[in-house]
């Protein structure tokens, strides 16, 4: 079988803030942004990089068969930062981490050395979505 990632979803409460975010904060490319029903999805990936998987950056209330509980729950879990997150691999984890702190994002936890064999920081996207950046040792 040929079986590989193609994309991964991750909810958004600002369409214009999460491009800003990944677009302008994380240096990723805009691969695709559709307007529909009053909504928006956003397909971002590595700048440069066509063959890499894409993050889709979409509306949860998009989410069929979601009922108005869940999505307040949704809504709730994504405030907390508790909802969604990604993990990002970078070739200098403590560069990156200084240049997106610089552009006043909120921080989660510096870069620091894990027992599991991985220095890594984690920072949280406009939506609250937990952002993981690894470099592995």
């Amino acid at each position: 079988m040929d079986i590989r990632i193609h994309a991964s979803f991750l909810p958004h409460t600002d369409a214009d803030a999460a491009l800003t975010f990944y677009r302008d904060i994380l240096g990723f490319e805009v691969r695709n942004d559709v307007a529909y029903g009053g909504m928006r999805w956003i397909t971002v990936g590595p700048a440069g990089a066509p063959g890499t998987p894409s993050i889709v950056l979409f509306p949860p209330a998009a989410s069929p068969g979601v009922t108005e509980d869940e999505q307040r729950t949704v809504a709730e879990m994504m405030a907390k930062g508790t909802y969604a997150a990604i993990v990002l691999a970078t070739a200098d984890v403590d560069g990156s981490f200084d240049k997106i702190q610089a552009k006043g994002v909120e921080v989660v936890q510096e870069p620091t050395d894990q027992p599991y064999g991985v220095r890594d920081c984690a920072v949280r996207d406009p939506s609250g979505n937990l952002i993981r950046l690894q470099q592995v040792r």
